[in-house]
């Protein structure tokens, strides 16, 4: 069953990778301090995605800011531990001053895959140049070759064009930057990947390409768990294990996915679910004839399907993601 606010699921037979303790993160830093995450507590198990969801505004964002170790001011983590890998880190002590310090656990424990990551590539570089400057900041032990021998085993391993490392970003879909952003983020095989909205800005075909994508990491061990933090709930419900949902900062039930999305619990769950459009086909036909009774849709003509498929019932071709120019 799922549990309520605060409470950890249970672990399971696979094993803890990490737990999140009574994390408070505020912005401001004065008198008027605005509290973004209240007292969050959440345990991960190995080889999990847990979905974390809510609406907009609602502290996710920053609650995977906390637990990549990233807190820059206005930011403030008041309080909290993250326990991985047999290290208890104390989250309250993150400050800019203090980045050197925390600087070995992120990348190689914890790694992030921050929202809108695939708009930041620099439009002069090629993906190559970005592999080799994001390994190196990471660990200057590595030469410029081991760093892209790293990205070609890595893009083989996934399946994924090796030309693509010659590539500008203009060069490149919106999927395909999104899947390259994923990848060497998690070149250095991360513990815990914490990811960002990483489907938000992609269509439905790229969206199941990178889910795909995600679940083969896991798989392979790139990483041994994912912290997939969206407010899209029919993507998580395909992707993620164990599901948290978050409102005004704090986490108001947990559970394994199937069986939150079927019996949620809490009233704010169960709005959340309700607001995700999902009509049935006897809805869609309602629609349908509604719109033809009133006159405000054209006629339907031979060989068309409102439904958006060809009359042979095959779905309409969608882009292809190779490599090239868009």
């Amino acid at each position: 069953m799922s549990t309520p606010h605060g409470t950890p699921p249970a672990p399971a037979e696979g094993g803890l990778l990490a737990r999140a303790t009574n994390i408070r993160c505020v912005y401001g830093g004065g008198e008027k301090d605005f509290t973004a995450v209240d007292g969050v507590s959440l345990e991960l198990r190995d080889g999990e995605i847990l979905g974390l969801a809510g609406e907009s505004g609602c502290g996710k964002t920053t609650l995977g800011n906390a637990l990549a170790m990233i807190a820059t001011p206005p930011l403030y983590i008041l309080s909290g531990t993250l326990e991985i890998d047999g290290e208890s880190i104390d989250l309250s002590t993150l400050s800019v001053a203090d980045l050197a310090r925390h600087r070995p656990y992120r990348g190689r424990t914890v790694s992030m895959l921050p929202q809108g990551a695939m708009n930041s590539i620099s439009p002069t570089l090629r993906i190559r140049n970005l592999v080799v400057d994001v390994m190196r900041a990471h660990d200057r032990r590595f030469s410029p070759d081991e760093a892209l021998d790293l990205a070609r085993d890595r893009l083989k391993m996934l399946e994924m064009p090796v030309r693509v490392l010659d590539s500008y970003a203009h060069q490149l879909s919106g999927g395909m930057k999104q899947r390259m952003i994923t990848v060497i983020s998690t070149l250095q095989n991360p513990r815990l990947l914490i990811a960002d909205e990483p489907t938000s800005a992609l269509d439905v075909s790229s969206q199941r390409m990178l889910v795909e994508m995600l679940l083969a990491m896991v798989e392979q061990r790139i990483m041994s768990g994912v912290v997939f933090v969206t407010h899209d709930l029919p993507v998580l419900s395909q992707v993620s294990d164990q599901l948290a949902i978050m409102n005004a900062g704090r986490i108001v039930e947990t559970g394994p996915t199937r069986q939150l999305v079927e019996e949620p619990q809490h009233d704010y769950t169960r709005t959340l679910l309700s607001s995700v459009l999902d009509p049935s086909e006897e809805t869609r036909r309602r629609g349908r004839a509604r719109r033809r009774a009133e006159g405000t849709a054209g006629r339907e003509t031979p060989g068309h399907d409102p439904s958006g498929r060809g009359t042979t019932g095959q779905d309409a071709p969608t882009r292809d993601e190779e490599v090239g120019t868009r």
